[in-house]
C-alpha cells in the first residue's frame, strides 16, 4: 500500500546511497563557506524568474501534481491547474500527462488533477493520461519516460509546474535523457517570503542532487548513478 508523505519521505532520508550523495554536498557546501550553495540559489532563482508561460513545442506536457491533504489543491496547485487549462484552450497539446499519486485511502495527485481540470473547462474526451504511482518529482519523470517505452517518444516535453520547482524538473529529466522545455505556472515571478522559503529548499535539494551525481561519476559509483538515470 502506498505509504504516507512523511513516512515516504524517511524512507529516503534512510536509505545509504542518499545519505552518502547528501554529505558529499554537505561537505562541499561547508568547505566553500556556502559559496557552493549560493551558486545553486542563483541557478533556481534565475530559472524561476525566466521561465516562460507558454511552451514553444507544447504537443505533449508533463503536469506535475502537488500534496493536497483533504483533496484540496493549495494555490500553488491551483495555478498549475489554472495554466494546464489555459494552455489547452490556446493550443491543446496532444497529449497531457497528468503526474502524481498519494498515500493509501485518498485521490491521487494525478485524479485531482484531472477533476479539477474538467470543472476548469478541459473536455472530457481530451487526452489526459494519469501517471498514479509516482511520490516524487524523480518517480514522476521515470514513470512518464515508462509509459513511452512501447511506443514513439515525444521529441519535447513541457515541464509545466510551480517556478520555484522548475530548476528541478529540468535538472531530473537532463539526468533521465529527456528533451525537455519549461512552462511556469504563474504569470509571473514573486518575491514573496513563501516562495523565497521554497527557492531555498529546492536550491539545497538541487545542490544535493547534481553533486551526489559528479561525485557518483568521479568515483564510478554505478548504484548511486542508476538511482537518477
Amino acid at each position: 500500500m502506498p505509504r504516507s508523505r512523511l513516512a515516504y519521505r524517511l524512507s529516503l532520508l534512510a536509505d545509504r546511497d542518499a545519505l552518502h550523495s547528501l554529505a558529499v554536498a554537505a561537505l562541499a557546501c561547508v568547505a566553500s563557506l556556502g559559496v557552493v550553495y549560493l551558486g545553486y540559489l542563483a541557478h533556481v532563482v534565475r530559472i524561476a524568474r525566466r521561465a516562460p508561460c507558454e511552451p514553444a513545442c507544447g504537443e505533449t506536457v508533463l503536469l506535475f501534481g502537488k500534496h493536497a491533504p483533504g483533496g484540496r489543491p493549495d494555490p500553488d496547485f491551483q495555478a498549475r491547474l489554472w495554466r494546464a487549462a489555459t494552455l489547452w484552450r490556446e493550443r491543446p497539446p496532444r497529449s497531457m500527462l497528468l503526474l502524481g499519486g498519494g498515500p493509501a485511502g485518498a485521490p491521487s495527485e494525478a485524479r485531482l488533477a484531472r477533476e479539477h481540470l474538467l470543472l476548469l473547462g478541459v473536455p472530457s474526451d481530451a487526452p489526459l493520461v494519469l501517471e498514479e504511482r509516482s511520490r516524487d518529482t524523480l518517480q514522476n519523470l521515470r514513470n512518464a519516460r515508462a509509459l513511452w517505452r512501447d511506443g514513439a517518444a515525444p521529441a519535447t516535453v513541457t515541464l509545466l509546474s510551480s517556478r520555484y520547482h522548475l530548476a528541478r524538473c529540468a535538472l531530473l529529466a537532463e539526468r533521465l535523457g529527456l528533451h525537455w522545455e519549461l512552462c511556469a505556472a504563474e504569470p509571473a515571478f514573486a518575491w514573496r517570503p513563501a516562495v523565497l522559503w521554497r527557492l531555498a529548499a529546492e536550491a539545497a535539494y538541487v545542490c544535493w542532487v547534481d553533486l551526489g551525481a559528479r561525485w557518483a561519476r568521479l568515483i564510478g559509483h554505478q548504484r548511486m548513478l542508476a538511482r537518477l538515470g
